[in-house]
């Protein structure tokens, strides 16, 4: 049975790029009367998260804790974050290394891990359900654009509802079907790698210290997480992972340690492992009138720089500052002028970090002797060099260069 409803403001995805949003508008949205829907498929209940060694995470720059205090959930999320106080950078087999610490940039902390479902949770609680609907668990099956807005067919519990909207935002990750339906073309470049996810004790600790390591098979990460873990983030040829991801907790163990080295003791233990393919993933449009694609469905990048979620934040943040100012401006909602605005407003910003994230992984999953010999000396360059040690300190913290 079809129902009919509408919405000034739809968000398909109530993940955390989604649920920032809503975040970040409901205040303007209850001074506007803005009805808010987020639509989920899964939502996480707020206040059911519970410990667990192998709970999946993600790094939050600098620059990301400074928009999360702009939001008022800072405070919730410190007791659940790791700092990380010194990122050490290196080339596996070669003299060259890059050390960032967080006192020689003046800041609290270079960045933090967070567990997803803390994050989850916090965003989760800091909404006002007077403003922001939830409808879930639900799944948007299609979506068309109509005179002022969108049309959006929604499958609720096997009943199917068509919901109207002024602004249709799209947040639904990397693999977003609507994107295809409307014609979002979108640009994909395979890197051939698959980075392989988990978490690691180690027997010295970690010390609040991020480690980025290139290996001769592709960079590897091991991040700060509460209870002395490690987030292991380590991309692979795609015909090595799936062996390597495969092997029993020893063997795994070991094959980690030949590439990664003793700088945190012996590697004691692995959690369950997941794994998936790497490609640089960026939509050919982001915004049309009434419409704005957010996120990974806008723009998915390479995990080892830890930039994705970050970039999305700061996309996130500035589409609600422009939406909110062209309220006060008396705009229509959707407003094509407003939106292409706030992409002109992110374009540089997206640019930088993208190339940032691509040529990192490019650079350092070569390993032709020019190349090898060239990104070493670059590397010491940064160690010796205090204003190119800076400006990669801040691309890294999410920060304006």
């Amino acid at each position: 049975m079809n129902t009919m409803v509408s919405s000034d403001l739809t968000i398909v995805g109530g993940g955390m790029v989604g649920a920032c949003l809503a975040l970040a508008l409901q205040s303007c949205a209850r001074q506007a009367g803005w009805r808010i829907r987020l639509i989920e498929a899964q939502p996480p209940g707020v206040g059911q998260v519970q410990p667990s060694y192998d709970a999946r995470s993600t790094a939050l720059s600098h620059g990301s804790r400074l928009l999360l205090e702009r939001l008022g959930v800072w405070s919730q999320l410190a007791p659940n974050v790791e700092p990380i106080r010194q990122i050490h950078v290196s080339d596996r087999g070669h003299p060259g290394v890059t050390r960032l610490y967080a006192d020689k940039e003046r800041v609290p902390a270079l960045g933090y891990v967070v567990e997803n479902a803390r994050l989850g949770e916090v965003l989760l609680a800091a909404l006002d359900y007077q403003t922001v609907e939830w409808i879930a668990p639900a799944r948007a099956t299609s979506a068309r654009a109509i005179p002022g807005g969108y049309s959006l067919e929604i499958d609720v519990d096997g009943s199917s509802t068509v919901l109207e909207t002024d602004l249709l935002v799209l947040a639904d990750g990397g693999r977003s079907g609507l994107l295809d339906q409307l014609g979002v073309h979108r640009d994909v470049s395979p890197y051939g790698q698959t980075a392989i996810i988990a978490n690691i004790t180690t027997a010295l600790g970690h010390g609040s210290v991020a480690y980025e390591r290139f290996t001769e098979s592709g960079p590897l990460a091991l991040l700060p997480l509460a209870g002395q873990r490690s987030a292991l983030v380590w991309t692979l040829p795609e015909e090595q992972a799936e062996d390597i991801a495969a092997l029993p907790e020893s063997a795994f163990l070991a094959a980690l340690q030949r590439a990664f080295g003793f700088r945190m003791g012996a590697l004691t233990r692995a959690g369950s492992r997941a794994s998936y393919p790497l490609k640089l993933t960026e939509a050919q449009e982001q915004v049309r009138a009434h419409l704005v694609v957010l996120g990974n469905a806008a723009h998915s990048l390479h995990p080892i720089a830890g930039q994705g979620f970050n970039l999305s934040l700061r996309d996130t943040v500035a589409l609600a500052d422009k939406l909110i100012a062209a309220q006060g401006c008396r705009r229509p909602l959707g407003d094509l002028a407003v939106l292409q605005d706030y992409l002109d407003s992110q374009r540089a910003d997206q640019r930088m970090t993208v190339a940032f994230s691509d040529y990192l992984t490019r650079l350092f999953s070569n390993r032709q002797p020019m190349l090898t010999l060239g990104r070493n000396l670059g590397l010491l360059g940064l160690d010796l060099l205090p204003p190119a040690r800076r400006m990669f300190a801040r691309q890294a913290m999410g920060l304006k260069i």
